[in-house]
């Protein structure tokens, strides 16, 4: 899994029940975008160094100067 700054992390629910959380990337700890990341969690704000599993995903953030 590599990552940068400014992508969503999207960690789906592996229990039934469990919810998806989306969270911004605010640090990537390695030159080759490997985890761990500094995630903001958009559901309630907090930030957390996170390893993620199986059940997350990246998602690139979008290129705002793209026509």
């Amino acid at each position: 899994m590599k990552a940068r700054t400014g992508d969503r992390l999207v960690v789906e629910g592996i229990h039934v029940g469990d919810t998806r959380r989306v969270g911004v990337i605010l640090a990537v700890s390695h030159p080759d975008g490997s985890p761990p990341y500094t995630v903001r969690w958009l559901d309630d704000g907090h930030e957390t160094l996170v390893v993620p599993g199986s059940e997350a995903r990246i998602e690139p953030a979008s290129d705002q100067s793209a026509d």
